[in-house]
């Protein structure tokens, strides 16, 4: 039975019994921003199961894609090295929402195991919960399962088996009991049954897990019945594959067979038990569905997981001797074996080839680079099995290597990583970084006082009293004329940078003293630092003074601040929905914004994307922000970013079409932000774009300067505006002209040259004529012509030329057919460039190389002669 027919058979079965077959959810959750991936069946439904969310369904069937491969749930070590583990696997599940209990889906379970897929009933065990007599009963006395193939788990088996068969969701909520459902390989595989001591063997393995949700445990650890228990279960659909396909390891299923074949064609790999073709037919799973899914490779949360995926299978495709991109050339393989089931990963394909066949591309030189240098730290352990942590950190800090790829390696060779080691050079690297820094940051100052009161959602002025200063870092109690200093308010209208958008700046005045503000920090998340210098007076704690942010700066910030919401929104429009913020940062200058996308953006869909925001301000609708819970928010649309920490209650801005979570100050109407332009698009890391956008009079003095530009080139080439476009290209046909004609001047004056060179030449042995010479002046491409003609020449000879430029130094060498079987040129331009610092090569008759040390270059010309007389 294939995987895809056991899938479907799945499926099948529980939607004939009144189950709503729904969709693999992302391998992003979309309800739970702390998640990094969807790693069970039950992800999508966890809000149905608290009471969150409700359906119009209450049982429903899923075959849900999850990934186990970063936090908690990290199988990548063991990936492609035992039987099951991977880091991209499917989950069937059935699952009732107060509905059915434990005795229908005991009973579904085992009709489904025995009388669709026809495994034999003698060959399956079961375990319950040791408290669990309700389910025990329903095995033995409804099933008919014999007693000793029924184990109480927990039961007389000390603490480590007291949880193996609870499950609980958090350590407070809905838990219940569950039962597992094992198959019997047979004596002839060692092993015993779950809950013996030799259960970690491969005889008996697990393919169904039933969990009864019957309780909610309080805080004080009592289990209160549910009023409405419920049910979920989760099957692996590769480990009942292996047990329908009668093999032990789920990667000789059918599935894995093909992608092991594909490896084995593009990494030339004979042997398909090899490991490392395991992990790379593991991997191009999991990184193809998280591409599907809007993952991008990155440096960080869910973008750093891939890329560490991706470089896995790399470092294992270079292992067997593949040294160019293959890893993308199985995405094929993939979309013919889960295409009908994920007709997604069909519609998406060439989009993650190319994702796959960049990052191969930009980690090439890495691996290879990083290899040699790990490989010459290996051997010179002297027999100890540890690698050091500066030499990991080495690699990761200067060459980019991955800590975990090293990890990895040196797992393979029995060589333990000193991480505490790495973690102390990094630590080190940190305290050097701050060090260096010119002033204490506004975070490291100790302050134990009343939090900040920020006003600065409503009011840019407020009466407020000093509470905590600050000079040179140190608390002081009084600031002078000259110091610069850090000021704690009790309530201010200043913005504390945060969430990309930048402190205000302004001044705080009283009778006693004039301190102006060059930016606003958060010493702690509640308290806001007032960074500048006093420019008169004195400054005192308990002072009472007057805080007015700077209106102008204030304006702008908030102009681009609000069209970087309506800019998030329009780039996931129109470039899709794995646009994800990566960073930003707004201030009255411009809004930056980093994204994750694998690929410039287009003149035309930066065009639609100013259209789109353009239109949102020109609707001139009222911009709302309402406090609310997380949950309430996530729930209700707000687009929560991975990464940000967020309490339970958040702001919720509302502007234009776009939701968000957001802290920060903005425009009253869409209106007030101006004309949208965005004036850079760029690339600042892999799969990492970053946009620049101003609004306002921004936009105006941009436009305008645009327009003087035009005007002074307009008139430079005698022309209008509107006719700048053809009268640059009409002078570019001109120019193309006069360099023709200018290298055709060239390669005559080459050619005259020529036979002035001829006359140079040296007679050997044989009559072979010889002819070394360096030409300054000329272009390097015109030797290679010149060698040509003197070839045709010479008739029987070895022509060796030379010039140099800047610094660097170019060779050809050609030598006539006839000679060339004895004399090559590749092997006259390697003798010479690796004298010079250089390397070369090509054909017997033409070879070109070079070089930068031109001192060496006259010697290394003068040894050819003897050089090829040893050849004749």
């Amino acid at each position: 039975m294939k995987t895809s027919e056991i899938r479907q058979k799945f499926l099948s079965f529980f939607e004939g019994r009144g189950h709503q077959v729904v969709p693999s959810s992302s391998l992003v959750p979309g309800n739970d921003p702390t998640l990094l991936f969807t790693n069970a069946g039950m992800v999508q439904f966890k809000d149905v199961f608290t009471g969150k969310e409700t359906r119009p369904y209450r049982r429903a069937v899923s075959s849900q894609r999850c990934v186990r491969a970063g936090g908690k749930h990290n199988d990548l070590e063991n990936v492609g090295y035992t039987a099951r583990h991977h880091t991209f696997f499917e989950m069937l599940g059935n699952f009732s929402f107060g509905d059915y209990f434990k005795r229908d889906a005991i009973l579904n379970a085992w009709e489904l195991l025995t009388s669709v897929y026809g495994l034999p009933a003698d060959k399956l065990w079961v375990t319950v919960y040791h408290e669990d007599d309700e389910a025990y009963a329903i095995w033995q006395n409804e099933v008919g399962v014999p007693a000793e193939r029924i184990i109480r788990i927990g039961d007389n088996k000390g603490a480590r088996y007291a949880s193996d068969n609870f499950w609980q969701m958090a350590d407070t909520g809905p838990c219940g009991p569950c039962s597992e459902i094992f198959f019997d390989h047979g004596p002839e595989v060692w092993g015993g049954p779950p809950g013996s001591p030799e259960e970690d063997g491969d005889r008996y393995i697990e393919v169904w897990n039933l969990v009864f949700m019957q309780f909610d445990r309080s805080a004080d650890g009592v289990m209160h019945p549910l009023p409405s228990p419920c049910v979920d279960t989760g099957m692996g659909l590769e480990r009942i594959a292996a047990v329908l396909q009668h093999v032990h390891s789920n990667y000789d299923i059918d599935l894995f067979k093909a992608l092991i074949a594909g490896a084995a064609r593009e990494t030339g790999c004979a042997d398909l038990s090899n490991n490392s073709l395991k992990v790379i037919a593991d991997h191009i799973r999991a990184c193809s569905f998280l591409i599907v899914d809007g993952v991008i490779p990155g440096n960080e949360g869910r973008g750093y997981v891939l890329r560490r995926i991706i470089r896995r299978a790399l470092r294992h495709g270079h292992k067997l001797g593949q040294t160019r991109p293959f890893f993308h050339k199985l995405v094929g393989d993939l979309a013919a074996q889960m295409g009908e089931a994920y007709p997604e990963l069909l519609a998406q394909q060439a989009r993650i080839e190319q994702v796959l066949k960049q990052e191969e591309e930009r980690f090439g030189e890495t691996l290879e680079h990083g290899l040699k240098i790990l490989e010459g730290a290996l051997q010179q352990l002297d027999g100890s099995k540890v690698l050091d942590g500066q030499t990991v950190f080495t690699l990761y800090d200067t060459y980019g290597f991955p800590v975990d790829l090293t990890a990895d390696i040196c797992r393979e060779r029995e060589v333990d990583v000193d991480l505490a080691g790495f973690e102390t050079a990094m630590q080190r690297q940190r305290e050097q970084a701050r060090a260096a820094g010119k002033f204490k940051a506004a975070a490291e100052l100790v302050y134990d006082g009343a939090a900040t009161q920020f006003e600065g959602y409503d009011h840019l002025q407020t009466q407020s009293s000093v509470l905590a200063l600050y000079v040179d870092g140190l608390s002081v109690d009084v600031v002078n004329a000259g110091q610069q200093a850090v000021v704690v308010l009790d309530n201010t209208p200043f913005y504390a940078e945060s969430g990309g958008q930048v402190g205000d700046t302004g001044v705080l005045h009283s009778a006693e003293g004039h301190f102006v503000v060059h930016d606003t920090q958060k010493i702690q998340s509640q308290v806001f630092g007032h960074q500048g210098v006093l420019e008169s007076g004195e400054l005192r704690i308990g002072s009472k003074l007057q805080a007015q942010v700077d209106v102008a700066k204030r304006e702008a910030t908030i102009r681009n601040h609000s069209a970087t919401h309506l800019m998030h929104k329009a780039l996931r429009e129109v470039l899709g929905g794995h646009v994800q913020q990566r960073g930003s940062l707004v201030d009255a200058q411009k809004t930056r914004f980093d994204f994750a996308h694998d690929a410039a953006m287009t003149a035309e869909q930066i065009a639609a994307v100013e259209a789109i925001v353009n239109r949102e301000v020109l609707q001139n609708t009222s911009v709302a922000a309402q406090l609310m819970g997380f949950d309430e928010a996530v729930e209700g649309g707000a687009m929560a970013l991975f990464g940000e920490k967020y309490g339970d209650e958040v702001r919720v801005l509302d502007i234009g079409f776009s939701r968000e979570l957001c802290g920060g100050t903005h425009v009253s109407r869409t209106g007030d932000i101006g004309l949208f332009k965005i004036v850079s698009e760029s690339g600042v890391a892999a799969g990492v774009r970053r946009v620049e956008a101003i609004t306002g009079l921004n936009s105006l003095a941009w436009v305008q300067g645009i327009n003087g530009l035009l005007s002074q080139a307009s008139a430079a080439l005698r022309t209008t505006p509107e006719d700048i476009a053809s009268r640059i290209g009409s002078l570019q046909v001109q120019l193309k002209d006069v360099e023709r004609e200018r290298d055709q001047l060239k390669d005559k004056l080459a050619s005259s040259a020529g036979q002035d060179l001829a006359q140079q030449a040296i007679e050997l042995a044989g009559g072979v004529k010889l002819l070394v010479a360096n030409l300054p002046g000329v272009e390097a491409k015109s030797l290679r012509n010149l060698v040509d003609q003197l070839k045709d020449k010479l008739q029987s000879a070895v022509v060796v030329l030379s010039t140099s430029e800047d610094g660097k130094i170019s060779l050809v060498a050609g030598v006539t057919k006839a000679l060339s079987a004895t004399v090559k040129a590749g092997d006259v331009v390697g003798h010479i460039a690796q004298q010079v610092g250089g390397k070369g090569g090509g054909r017997p008759d033409m070879a070109m190389g070079g070089g930068s040390d031109v001192a060496a270059l006259p010697q290394a010309l003068a040894s050819v002669q003897a050089w090829v007389e040893a050849k004749l």
